[in-house]
């Protein structure tokens, strides 16, 4: 009989730890921070080396750039509930490319990359936060996205 108020005590502080609702499951996926690059038009271009810079400090990375593909025409089999789709991947003709910079503030930063002729090509950035989860589940990065125009120089997305 000593027992029974203490389970009761126990019961209504677990009954009182569960929250207001149902919890939210997050699920466990990796996030890099860093910088992308898209370039759609890649004349010349075989490869790139970025350094970004931020409160008097400095990070030089390679970008390693890969062929850029999009989603092809779907095609179906079936219309029933056991039916599958599929579509191909194709390529765009453009290039993308991503360099993990950790570290790398949601704050201004002096983005510099270098392409197969070595010449510089500059933009200030202010990296973001995301939330590839959604807003329950906390932000993740800061990111910065680049395009990279006809003549080299640099976009943010």
């Amino acid at each position: 009989m000593r027992a029974f108020p203490w389970i009761a005590v126990a019961a209504a502080f677990a009954v009182g730890c569960a929250g207001p609702g149902p919890a939210t499951a997050c699920p466990a996926i990796g996030y890099v921070t860093g910088i992308s690059l898209t370039i759609p038009a890649p004349a010349g271009i075989t490869r790139a080396t970025l350094d970004a810079c931020w409160r008097g400090q400095c990070v030089n990375r390679p970008v390693d750039l890969t062929p850029e593909t999009t989603a092809g025409a779907s095609t179906c089999v079936g219309t029933g509930p056991d039916s599958s789709c599929g579509a191909p991947m194709v390529p765009t003709g453009g290039l993308h490319g991503f360099a993990e910079v950790p570290g790398l503030p949601a704050e201004p930063v002096r983005i510099t990359v270098r392409f197969d002729d070595g010449k510089p090509h500059t933009a200030d950035v202010t990296p973001a936060f995301s939330e590839p989860n959604g807003p329950a589940c906390g932000k993740a990065g800061p990111q910065v996205q680049l395009l990279v125009g006809p003549d080299r120089e640099l976009s943010p997305v």
